[in-house]
């Protein structure tokens, strides 16, 4: 099995406002393409574009190639459910939506201090154990973004799971709050096979300062998104790295990069940190755009999106009107979010946030940057 996986939580959207606006036809290409090049491994969960992510992959992908011929990933939704007869109802919906007879690979999504109600409170680890005797489940495991002790203690308490998907990438690798490279580690004790998500952390891996990217192409004129890819598939342990595609050309580049995908050298690995000393002095928030954070806002913030628009803003630094600073302005007249400084410091928000980003603090600089400086705009 190649280890290129695809991440359906980003699938190509007509309607930026609108997640389930998922437009089938590109989907259905992207597909063809990943598998027409022996790719086989597909990655969705329940609550991605909020439902209609397992919809797109059935009709993309189910309804058109044979069920042996890929291996489908889905996630039981614990941080949704509170009550033990909420699973039966979830777990019938997800094979409904998907058309499938079973699931290749099913994981506890984000098994973390923020979803224990639904996995301590509700008795959910037992209940995906008995669906996999029963044979709708080929292999158990679990996403996470804790740390490694609380990792460590998850996987004592379950020893028998077959898999585990982690959040790794260069950028991450020693960072003290994400701690990649703890949690790898803990995942090889237990002797378990490895998922990697978020190789390119949300996309900015792909898109590096450019004193980062020419240390790169000068060494071996490779993307910024080839090292990051080679970075986590280089990792003993790691059989499937996933990348949430959206678009075409992006199968189509990660494609070409797994076809013949090499670990990096001890030099790379020593241009990589210099590199990331590069990226932590441009970096301004650490968001990878899971979304998490959005339905708890009370004040309709599209934070992600507003985190977005300031790191890239945040990388030169002008401090004048530029085109961020324009697209900031068209955002906010769009007026279907709100703006920054509608943060009402409820902190709802931080406890969802899987890199532990204080975002009221962080939503008041991106005020003091887009708003602030040019408020006639506003007006």
């Amino acid at each position: 099995m190649k280890k290129l996986g695809f991440g359906t939580m980003r699938l190509p959207i007509a309607d930026n406002d609108d997640p389930t606006s998922v437009i089938q036809d590109e989907v259905d290409m992207m597909v063809d393409t990943f598998m027409e090049n022996g790719f086989t491994y597909f990655d969705t969960a329940y609550s991605y574009h909020n439902g209609t992510s397992e919809v797109a992959l059935n009709k993309a992908l189910i309804e058109r190639y044979p069920r042996e011929s890929y291996i489908i990933a889905d996630k039981l939704p614990i941080f949704m459910i509170t009550k033990q007869e909420e699973l039966e109802p979830i777990f019938e919906e997800q094979f409904k939506r998907l058309g499938v007879d079973y699931i290749d690979y099913y994981l506890m999504h984000n098994v973390s201090g923020l979803s224990e109600a639904g996995f301590i409170d509700v008795n959910s680890f037992e209940f995906a154990k008995k669906k996999k005797e029963e044979g709708y489940i080929k292999k158990l495991g679990i996403s996470s973004h804790a740390n490694a002790e609380y990792l460590d203690n998850i996987l004592n308490q379950h020893p028998d799971m077959d898999f585990v998907q982690l959040q790794i990438n260069y950028l991450d690798w020693e960072n003290d709050v994400v701690e990649a490279r703890k949690c790898y580690e803990v995942a090889r004790k237990h002797d378990l096979e490895i998922v990697v998500m978020e190789p390119l952390k949300g996309g900015f891996l792909a898109n590096v300062p450019k004193k980062a990217e020419k240390l790169m192409r000068d060494y071996n004129g490779q993307s910024p998104l080839k090292w990051a890819l080679r970075f986590v598939a280089g990792l003993p342990g790691v059989f499937m790295v996933l990348s949430g595609m959206s678009s075409q050309k992006q199968v189509a580049e990660n494609v070409k990069i797994f076809d013949n995908i090499k670990p990096l050298n001890d030099e790379e690995h020593e241009i990589l940190k210099e590199v990331v000393k590069i990226i932590n002095e441009n970096i301004a928030v650490e968001c990878t755009g899971c979304n998490y954070c959005i339905n708890s806002c009370p004040e309709n913030i599209a934070i992600p999106k507003v985190f977005d628009m300031y790191n890239l803003e945040m990388v030169d630094n002008k401090k004048r009107f530029t085109a961020v600073v324009n697209a900031y302005v068209n955002y906010a007249k769009e007026a279907k979010h709100g703006l920054a400084s509608d943060c009402i410091k409820c902190g709802a928000c931080i406890s969802q946030c899987p890199q532990h980003i204080n975002i009221p603090e962080e939503l008041e600089k991106v005020k003091d940057t887009f708003e602030t400086p040019f408020e006639s705009f506003y007006k």
